[in-house]
């Protein structure tokens, strides 16, 4: 009767086994949905779209895009980590957020546990912009204002421990300066709190370059490693002499336990994906360029990542406290 039982057992593991690697050469059956943990409309979403568009082309199923917007870029991902299952139908764009706010405050997930990462895709440029109608013609400008009123330049940003508000802590302290930052969702907020002159200053990505191009705000530096082909007048950081280049790169991820397979397909059709003209014009009207990793590559780099952020964070004093 045991030796029945065992062997029952043994039938009904091998079954669910089959049954999983089945899944796994059939995938995907039905529609995939990819978490953006920003509002629709900025230029996260609208790379993503583009890219997630491509990616479905090779994968035979659409990849439906579901704006989860909150905790500066970390509801979504979190939420996924949380509650999806690791079937390979509800992935997540990853950024940098994900990866630094466990530095800053106590949160409900671990970045080196919580995640499968698939493919690291891009990068960001991001930018200070004010308005056009402001009194601000130039970086040295805010930087004179905010000496002989410290604390009194405001700026946008979309969120606590993104890398905007993080770079921006950064370079006002290489600047002997003191800003406040002000949170909101995500580029469509920052750009009309900079805008409607709510702010003095917006910190973002290139969601503003609209607004830019039409002469309704005024660029006043980048933060890429050399200058931004589209706006070849605007200085880098480096240039206004800050030792500092801030890209904020990001990629894909489900949640724990995917089947390898399935994070192999998922990786070759996002790769495809990057390759596409459409994707790589897309990426190129939001000064993005290209950055791919792949699945165990970007797993060290998030390793790597975590470290340099630990660093920048102690030296800002914006670490949580044990």
């Amino acid at each position: 009767m045991f030796q029945r039982s065992c062997l029952a057992i043994a039938l009904v593991a091998l079954a669910m086994l089959v049954s999983v690697r089945a899944d796994a050469q059939q995938y995907p059956t039905k529609p995939i949905t990819l978490i953006v943990p920003w509002p629709a409309g900025g230029s996260t979403d609208l790379t993503m779209r583009a890219i997630a568009e491509s990616a479905s082309k090779v994968l035979g199923q659409p990849i439906a895009i579901d704006n989860k917007a909150g905790g500066s870029g970390t509801v979504g991902p979190a939420t996924m980590a949380a509650t999806a299952k690791p079937d390979g139908y509800t992935i997540a764009q990853l950024p940098m957020g994900v990866f630094r706010l466990p530095l800053m405050q106590e949160v409900p997930w671990d970045p080196s546990k919580d995640f499968t990462y698939i493919i690291h895709l891009s990068g960001y440029t991001f930018g200070v912009t004010t308005s056009a109608d402001g009194p601000f013609k130039s970086w040295q400008d805010v930087v004179d204002y905010a000496k002989a009123n410290p604390g009194k330049v405001t700026y946008a940003t979309p969120g606590v421990g993104t890398s905007p508000h993080v770079g921006m802590e950064q370079i006002a302290m290489l600047a002997g300066i003191k800003l406040t930052a002000v949170p909101f969702k995500g580029g469509a907020e920052t750009n009309a709190a900079v805008l409607g002159q709510h702010t003095m200053l917006q910190a973002d990505a290139t969601g503003w370059r609209p607004l830019v191009d039409a002469g309704k705000l005024r660029l006043l530096m980048v933060w890429t490693a050399s200058r931004s082909p589209n706006f070849p007048d605007v200085p880098t950081l480096k240039e206004l002499g800050y030792p500092v280049v801030y890209d904020s790169p990001f990629g894909i991820a489900g949640p724990k336990g995917m089947d390898p397979k399935i994070v192999a397909k998922l990786h070759d059709a996002f790769k495809k994906a990057l390759d596409d003209p459409a994707v790589i014009a897309t990426l190129s009207k939001y000064d993005m360029v290209p950055n791919y990793k792949n699945s165990e590559d970007y797993k060290k780099f998030v390793v790597e990542v975590t470290e340099s952020e630990r660093n920048v964070i102690d030296a800002l004093g914006l670490g949580k406290k044990n």
